[in-house]
């Protein structure tokens, strides 16, 4: 075991892989020498060379129309976005291409397309945002989102590993404020499978990636009054740990549904209606969703500060809800 960071163990992961196969490269913008904007690839340009760690123009759509052509050639290409917020201008190739392919002809798509999502850093409307819910309406897609530097490090070796598109989600808030205890020992952790973070009896928290940190928080200061919180980490967006959000409404009856991106067409409301549609007869009050406002992510950081949940809204949503 070594105690490292979210990105370091992102980093490691994305090592080993291209260590274990030769048909694993990475293609993006400043990837290469330069090492990536946070530097999650710094030194695989020295290690594994120019094939192997292609450095591209800034044009994400032609990036995943060239990861997706070596795919389906047999190698096994990891393509960053350096902001995942630009992961908008190759929508089409990713829903329309590489999403579907497989579906229509049978064909593999191995490909993973990483980047660093989310806010709290006063990146602005165009390098804070969350991407996910854009995706999950696509099948055919694969959604990984990380809260810890174990899961960041498994969950890359089995997107690289996936014979489907995968699409990493990872927080950069996280990068270097995360750190624990690795193993240094090859493992992943499976794609849709969720963790149980903590135990709880009156109500369980439904959250991942950044929110998960906000969720444990907000438990640990509501069992001093004696509330006992359950939070689950999701993990795998899709598919889904349906089993995990279905036990766990019928454990507590109570849920709340907590997540960084905004709250109208976001993940929530799926997972809201599952549990409606599924374990109705478990519930003891309505399935209550915490989530950033329907606007642009602000500039300001007092702004931004409204405009993202928080443990101080979550612990006031979860106290009215276990009151109801």
């Amino acid at each position: 075991m070594a105690v490292m960071t979210y990105l370091e163990a992102i980093r490691q992961g994305m090592w080993e892989e291209m260590e274990r196969d030769e048909r694993v490269f990475l293609l993006g913008e400043d990837i290469g020498a330069y090492g990536g904007a946070f530097k999650v690839t710094a030194g695989f340009y020295d290690h594994f060379g120019a094939e192997r760690v292609i450095d591209t123009p800034i044009a994400e759509a032609a990036i995943v129309g060239a990861a997706m052509g070596a795919a389906l050639n047999g190698m096994r290409p990891i393509a960053e976005m350096q902001f995942i917020d630009f992961i908008s201008c190759a929508f089409e190739q990713l829903t329309n291409m590489v999403a579907s392919t497989h579906w229509r002809w049978g064909a593999r798509v191995p490909m993973v397309v990483r980047g660093p999502c989310g806010g709290g850093v006063h990146g602005g409307p165009f390098h804070s945002q969350n991407m996910e819910a854009y995706f999950f309406h696509t099948p055919g897609l694969k959604i990984v989102e990380p809260a810890t530097a174990y899961d960041a490090k498994g969950l890359i070796k089995a997107a690289v590993r996936d014979d489907d598109p995968v699409l990493y989600f990872e927080h950069k808030y996280l990068y270097r404020r995360i750190k624990e205890d690795v193993p240094e020992k090859d493992y992943i952790v499976p794609i849709g499978k969720g963790a149980l973070r903590r135990e709880g009896k009156d109500v369980s928290v439904i959250t991942y990636g950044s929110m998960v940190h906000v969720a444990l928080e907000a438990a640990a200061e509501l069992e001093k009054d004696g509330v006992g919180v359950e939070v689950i980490d999701l993990r795998t967006l899709l598919p889904m740990d349906e089993e995990m959000v279905l036990t766990t409404a019928a454990k507590t009856g109570k849920i709340v549904v907590l997540h960084e991106d905004r709250k109208r067409g976001g993940i929530g409301g799926e997972i809201a209606a599952t549990i409606g549609e599924k374990a109705f007869e478990y519930l003891d009050g309505p399935v209550v969703r915490v989530a950033s406002l329907d606007t642009p992510v602000p500039y300001s950081p007092a702004l931004e500060e409204v405009f993202m949940p928080n443990t101080a809204k979550l612990k006031t949503a979860i106290k009215e809800l276990v009151a109801y």
